[in-house]
């Protein structure tokens, strides 16, 4: 194998990191803003990231719906980049 390979993966770990993050992170916020969804128990807790993925109790205003479709398209994003990591992994027939 060639360093060019593992330079590449790894940044692509980075960035599909990086991209998840960033959605883990603002879906905590839509919780925040959103009263069906928000923590009242004072305890950590995992982000509820299906249940704003599907809209379920989250607020309808503007500025929290805006944030939900950021969140989606940042998904979407992570799912793109796998699909292209394995389409590049099985054209290359790389391990």
């Amino acid at each position: 194998m060639n360093d060019g390979f593992f330079v590449a993966t790894g940044l692509w770990a980075v960035v599909m990191l990086a991209l998840f993050i960033q959605a883990i992170r603002l879906s905590y916020r839509i919780e925040e803003r959103s009263e069906g969804l928000k923590n009242r128990t004072g305890l950590p807790r995992y982000a509820a990231m299906p249940l704003t993925v599907a809209n379920y109790k989250v607020a309808r205003d503007a500025e929290t719906q805006a944030m939900r479709r950021r969140m989606l398209i940042l998904l979407a994003l992570v799912a793109a980049g796998f699909v292209l990591m394995a389409a590049w992994l099985a054209m290359t027939g790389s391990p």
